[in-house]
C-alpha cells in the first residue's frame, strides 16, 4: 500500500501558489483579484481567500507545544478542560444559595454572585455559600469596588472557619478601577493602594485572582477586536507596573490578575484573539520575571451582549453559540455564555439553563474540551493570529508611550477611540455591510414586539462624571427603536410587490425588497407576478398599500417604471427595485425612491417612517 502511495503521489507535480492564483483569476474574468477576494479588516491587516503551508515558514509561532511559553497554545498539555460559569444576582442569600446548590448539579463548576455593597459579613457569606464546597468549585464576586477589601477579608475568615484548605480554592473578586472610570465616569484615587491589600488580604488564597482587566467592556461598547487585545494588553500592564511599585512582586501580582474578556461574532478572529493573548501577556511578564512559567495569563470568557437583539431573540442563541465555540477552541480557562433574553428583561430559568447546555454541549457531545489547541497548525488560524498580534502589539505600544493606559482613560482617550468605533460599525450595520440576520437582514416578518422592550443600559451613577464614559448601544438598537416606531404608529404600512418580466430577476428583487422593508416591521406582500403594471398596481390598491415596490430587471424598467408610476398617480409611495442604468431618467419622470444594495437602510427606513406613520 505504501508503495501504491508513493508512486501516486510522484506522479502529480505538486501546484504552486501562483498556479492557484493564476486560476482563480482566469475564473473572475477580469474581476479584479484584490477587489473580489481579499478582505479588508477592521484590525487593519488583509486576509487572503486562502492560505498554504508556505504561509507559515517564517512564523516563529508554530515551533512551541501546548503548555511551552509562551503559552500560544495553551497553558494546558493534556486537555483543553475550562469552567462553566453562571451568574447569580444575590438579593436574598438564602435563596441565592438554593440556586447554587442546584446549577451545581446541572453542570455547572463556576459561580458568579453578584453582591449588594453591604452584604459582606462572615454571617452572610455563612447563608450565601452553606452546602458549597469551594474546593470543587470555582467562586467568583462582583460587589461594591470600595468594600472590595472587606469582601476579601470575610472571606478568607470564613475559609479559614470552615476548616477548608486554602491553597486549592478559587476564585475572583472582581476589582477593577480603570473599567469603573470608564463606565461610571468616576475615579477611585487610591485604586493601587486598595488592589495592593486586596492581593495582601487573600495572600493565603495563591489561586484567588482579586485584580481584574474588563476587556468584556470594551466589547460591549462595540470596539474592534484588535482594540480589545491592545487595550487589555496595556491594562494590565498599566496594573503590573503599578503593583510593581508599590512593592509587590511582580509573579505575586500576575497570579492574582485575572483578564476578563468578551466574545465578539468574528468567529476565527476571536479564536486567533485568545490564542494572542496569552502569547503578548507571556512576552510583557517576561520583562518582568525570569520564571517562565509565572508568565502565564488567567483569561474568563463573556460573549457579548453588543450583538444580541430584541427581534428574533433567538437567533440570540446562534450568535453566543458561535462565539462560545470561539472562546472554546481559543483555550479559555473559563466562560459566561450570556443567556439569550437579557436584552429585554432579566434572565429566566429557562434561558439560563439553554446558556448552560450551551458549554456543556461543547464541552461534553463535541468534545471540545479533550484536545489541546484544536486549531494549531491550520494555516489561516496562525496567520491571523500573528496578524492581530501585531496590531494589538502596536496599539499597546501607542498606549505606552501616550503615557499608559490610565491616563489616557483619564483623557478620554480610549472612550473616544471605542465610539469612533462602535459608530463605524452602526453604520456599518445600518449599510448591511455587517450582518445581524434577524434584524438588518432576513427578519421576520410576522413578528412583534408582544410588549418586549430593550432593557436601558446605565453608563453611570448619575450627575455629573469626572471622565467621558463609554456607551453601550447595541449594534441592532437603532433597528428595533425603527420597527418599535412603526408599531406604535396608528397604521403598520403594507408594501406590495408589483413583480413582472423577467422571472429570476423579479423574484431576487421582490425577495430583496421584503428583507429591505420588513426591517421596520412593515407588512410585505410578495406575487407570483403580473402580465402589466395596470394589472399590479389594481391588485396593490385592492391590498389597501401605502408602497407599490416595482419589481423586475434594469433592462425592463425602461418599459415599466414610468407607466407603472403614472398609473398609480400618487395613491401610495412608489418605488423602484434596484438601481437601473436608466436611473436618471426615472428621476427626471418624477420617481424619487430606489432601494438597492448600495443603500443605507436604516437611514432610507427612517425617511420611509417620518412619511407614511401616523402617531
Amino acid at each position: 500500500m505504501a508503495e501504491i502511495k508513493e508512486r501516486l503521489f510522484s506522479e502529480f507535480e505538486p501546484t504552486t501558489t501562483q498556479q492557484w492564483i493564476d486560476k482563480i483569476t482566469a475564473d473572475l474574468k477580469g474581476a479584479p483579484f484584490e477587489k473580489k477576494l481579499v478582505w479588508r479588516t477592521n484590525e487593519g491587516f488583509n486576509v487572503q481567500p486562502f492560505y498554504r503551508l508556505e504561509d507559515l515558514k517564517d512564523l516563529k509561532t508554530v515551533n512551541s507545544l501546548p503548555g511551552e511559553f509562551p503559552y500560544l497554545r495553551g497553558k494546558k498539555k493534556s486537555e483543553n478542560n475550562w469552567l462553566i460559569r453562571q451568574e447569580i444576582k444575590v438579593e436574598d442569600p438564602a435563596e441565592a444559595n438554593k440556586k447554587a446548590l442546584d446549577i451545581l448539579n446541572r453542570g455547572i463548576d463556576s459561580l458568579s454572585f453578584h453582591v449588594g455593597r453591604a452584604d459582606i459579613t462572615e454571617a452572610y457569606l455563612e447563608t450565601l455559600l452553606q452546602g458549597i464546597q469551594p474546593e470543587c468549585v470555582e467562586l467568583n464576586f462582583y460587589g461594591c469596588q470600595k468594600h472590595a477589601v472587606e469582601l476579601a477579608k470575610a472571606l478568607v475568615a470564613y475559609f479559614k472557619k470552615q476548616g477548608y484548605p486554602l491553597e486549592k480554592l478559587k476564585g475572583s473578586i472582581d476589582f477593577d478601577f480603570i473599567n469603573k472610570m470608564m463606565v461610571r465616569g468616576h475615579e477611585l484615587q487610591n485604586g493601587v493602594e486598595v488592589a495592593k491589600e486586596l492581593i495582601e488580604a487573600t495572600a493565603e488564597l495563591p489561586q484567588f485572582q482579586v485584580v481584574s482587566v474588563n476587556g468584556v467592556t470594551l466589547t460591549d461598547a462595540g470596539s474592534f477586536i484588535y482594540q480589545e487585545l491592545g487595550y487589555v494588553l496595556a491594562w494590565g500592564n498599566e496594573y503590573i507596573s503599578k503593583l510593581v511599585e508599590a512593592g509587590v512582586p511582580a509573579e505575586t501580582a500576575n497570579q492574582k490578575l485575572r483578564f476578563n474578556l468578551g466574545i465578539s461574532l468574528n468567529y476565527f478572529m476571536e479564536i486567533a484573539k485568545f490564542r494572542a493573548v496569552r502569547m503578548l501577556w507571556a512576552d510583557i511578564m517576561a520583562q518582568y520575571t525570569d520564571n517562565k512559567e509565572a508568565c502565564q495569563i488567567h483569561v474568563h470568557a463573556t460573549t457579548s451582549t453588543y450583538n444580541l437583539s430584541v427581534f428574533d431573540a433567538h437567533m440570540n442563541l446562534l450568535r453566543t453559540q458561535t462565539q462560545a465555540m470561539s472562546a472554546a477552541l481559543g483555550g479559555v480557562d473559563s466562560m459566561t455564555v450570556t443567556p439569550f433574553n437579557v436584552t429585554y428583561e432579566e434572565a429566566s430559568d429557562f434561558s439560563e439553563r439553554l446558556a448552560r447546555n450551551q458549554q456543556l454541549l461543547l464541552k461534553e457531545e463535541s468534545h471540545f474540551g479533550s484536545v489541546v489547541d484544536i486549531p494549531g497548525g491550520s494555516y489561516y488560524i496562525e496567520t491571523l493570529t500573528v496578524s492581530i498580534a501585531e496590531q494589538a502589539w502596536k496599539l499597546f505600544l501607542a498606549v505606552e508611550e501616550d503615557g499608559g493606559f490610565y491616563a489616557q482613560v483619564k483623557a478620554g482617550k480610549v472612550q473616544a477611540a471605542i465610539a469612533e468605533s462602535t459608530k463605524t460599525r452602526h453604520a456599518n450595520v445600518a449599510k448591511r455591510k455587517e450582518i445581524l440576520v434577524g434584524t438588518n437582514q432576513y427578519p421576520n416578518f410576522t413578528e412583534t414586539s408582544n410588549g418586549k422592550r430593550p432593557v436601558a443600559t446605565c453608563c453611570n451613577c448619575g450627575g455629573e462624571t469626572e471622565i467621558p464614559t463609554l456607551k453601550f448601544d447595541r449594534a441592532a438598537s437603532e433597528f428595533e427603536d425603527l420597527r418599535l416606531e412603526t408599531e406604535a404608529a396608528e397604521k403598520t404600512p403594507i408594501a406590495f410587490m408589483l413583480t413582472i418580466g423577467n422571472l429570476a430577476m423579479r423574484q431576487a428583487r421582490a425577495q430583496f425588497s421584503c428583507n429591505f422593508l420588513a426591517t421596520a416591521g412593515y407588512k410585505v406582500i410578495d406575487n407570483l407576478g403580473f402580465k402589466t403594471v395596470e394589472e399590479g398596481v389594481d391588485a396593490a390598491l385592492a391590498a389597501n398599500a401605502d408602497i407599490v415596490v416595482l419589481c423586475s430587471s434594469d433592462d425592463e424598467y425602461a418599459e415599466y417604471a414610468v407607466p407603472a408610476f403614472q398609473y398609480l398617480n400618487g395613491r401610495a409611495m412608489f418605488i423602484v427595485a434596484g438601481a437601473p442604468a436608466c436611473m436618471d431618467d426615472l428621476k427626471a419622470a418624477g420617481i424619487e425612491n430606489f432601494i438597492h444594495v448600495r443603500c443605507n437602510v436604516l437611514e432610507t427606513m427612517k425617511e420611509y417612517n417620518a412619511k407614511l406613520l401616523k402617531k
